[in-house]
């Protein structure tokens, strides 16, 4: 491969990323209703994404499972406690009988979408901006060490199966960037040096969302969930990793296993 062909991407890779950096941080600095409407978009968008792969066509049913969800979570958030769990997991259950074959993958997947958005939300309403910032920025860091990486040292593939393209440098350039993300938030902060092992660990649980999504679509025949960002494909694709590091970020601050988080 050429060099200009290898680096193809990086331009509309760029563009694209800057407008949804701008808008997502402009909608994260505010909290409150533009945060969470922001949230309901993207889990809105991200469902339809998900039905549209699994059942190619069926435009009414996307969009019906779409607005379901954006619901579900939107009321959760007026309960108090854990009182939206149920109700994520009913628009995932009820969701996913409307799909004669791979509805454990929509209802798995639709849950997982629910569940990322709500501890997104919970960081940025409970813990606070810099934990939503720390979160926000181990990801985008990991990724892009993770891709500089992976397109100058190439080398032995992570796991071709799924995801041909990514490699086993990228992989470790971002744990790389991930220990720097939490080596910076935690000496900045009280939580210290655990933080570093724990952003390591969540960055892991990204990487782990991007192979999940690569290997739906691998199942599905399609190459992007859908082409709503130029360069990067669709909502999903450039939000897979952020839906597995809130997932794994909900699960140990539940646990109590982040420092810092009261």
């Amino acid at each position: 491969m050429s060099r200009r062909a290898k680096w193809a991407d990086l331009a509309p890779r760029v563009m694209t990323a800057a407008v949804l950096l701008a808008i997502g941080l402009a909608e994260v600095w505010a909290g409150g209703w533009m945060f969470a409407l922001g949230i309901l978009a993207l889990c809105g968008l991200m469902i339809w994404e998900l039905s549209r792969m699994l059942a190619p066509g069926a435009e009414g049913r996307a969009l019906g499972l779409a607005a379901l969800g954006m619901l579900a979570l939107g009321l959760g958030w007026l309960l108090p406690g854990l009182m939206a769990l149920p109700l994520i997991g009913a628009a995932a259950i009820g969701g996913a009988g409307r799909f004669a074959r791979d509805r454990w993958i929509f209802g798995l997947g639709c849950a997982a979408i629910l569940l990322g958005a709500h501890v997104l939300w919970g960081l940025r309403e409970e813990a606070g901006l810099a934990w939503l910032l720390w979160i926000i920025s181990l990801v985008i860091l990991s990724d892009i060490a993770g891709y500089f990486a992976g397109k100058t040292f190439g080398g032995p593939k992570f796991w071709p199966a799924i995801s041909p393209n990514k490699t086993w440098s990228g992989t470790i350039a971002g744990w790389i960037g991930a220990a720097l993300v939490g080596l910076a938030f935690g000496y900045s902060t009280e939580a210290g040096f655990g933080l570093v092992i724990v952003s390591v660990l969540i960055a892991m649980a990204g990487q782990m969302g991007d192979i999940a999504e690569s290997a739906i679509k691998r199942r599905v025949g399609v190459k992007d969930s859908s082409e709503l960002l130029p360069g990067h494909g669709g909502v999903l694709d450039r939000f897979d990793a952020m839906l597995g590091a809130a997932l794994a970020t909900g699960l140990l601050w539940g646990l109590g296993l982040i420092p810092g988080i009261a």
